[in-house]
């Protein structure tokens, strides 16, 4: 079954965007992922602030979306990520 990985990031410090890219990009491809939306979001609804970014991620099942979030190489990517900004993760099955 299909899965889907939404993050939602808020940036509070670009520089370890050029260090992240690439490398998560790739992390993704080896997990059978690919990207569906990546970008800044237009709200259409609601009250809440919106976040700087919203990346949409597909993999062939949710076994393969947490083996990419777990992967040891994605790990200090995390880490990267986090060091300049926040986010929100969520996994949803697909139909």
């Amino acid at each position: 079954m299909t899965a889907y990985v939404i993050l939602e990031v808020s940036v509070t410090d670009h520089s370890w965007q050029s260090s992240y890219l690439e490398p998560t990009a790739k992390l993704v491809a080896k997990h059978g992922g690919r990207y569906l939306a990546l970008g800044s979001p237009e709200k259409i609804e609601g009250d809440r602030e919106l976040p700087s970014a919203v990346v949409l991620l597909e993999f062939p099942s949710i076994e393969a979306s947490k083996a990419w979030h777990a992967d040891p190489e994605y790990q200090p990517l995390i880490k990267l990520r986090q060091s300049g900004s926040t986010a929100e993760g969520l996994l949803l099955a697909g139909k």
